[in-house]
């Protein structure tokens, strides 16, 4: 067996872009949630001689939460596009 024949015996991985672009569109869904969820926070721990201070407290650690939700979720369908899992 020659070079060749073995070079058209592998078999080489498609990507698929579909699910890429999925992942992608999780992960930009993510970015603004990264900085608005610590803002908020911050917001929240500087004001609180209001008594809105806890309902914006809330509301970042969400935003917080749902940020790390997002990246886990675009990740793993980032790679089951690439790897074809």
């Amino acid at each position: 067996m020659n070079l060749k024949q073995k070079r058209l015996e592998t078999k080489q991985m498609s990507t698929n872009k579909q699910l890429l672009g999925k992942g992608i569109k999780y992960l930009t869904g993510a970015l603004p949630l990264m900085f608005l969820g610590p803002s908020l926070i911050y917001n929240a721990f500087m004001n609180q001689h209001t008594n809105w201070h806890y309902l914006v407290l809330g509301i970042g650690i969400v935003a917080c939460l749902s940020s790390m939700l997002l990246i886990f979720l675009g990740l793993r369908i980032i790679m089951k596009a690439l790897f074809n899992d």
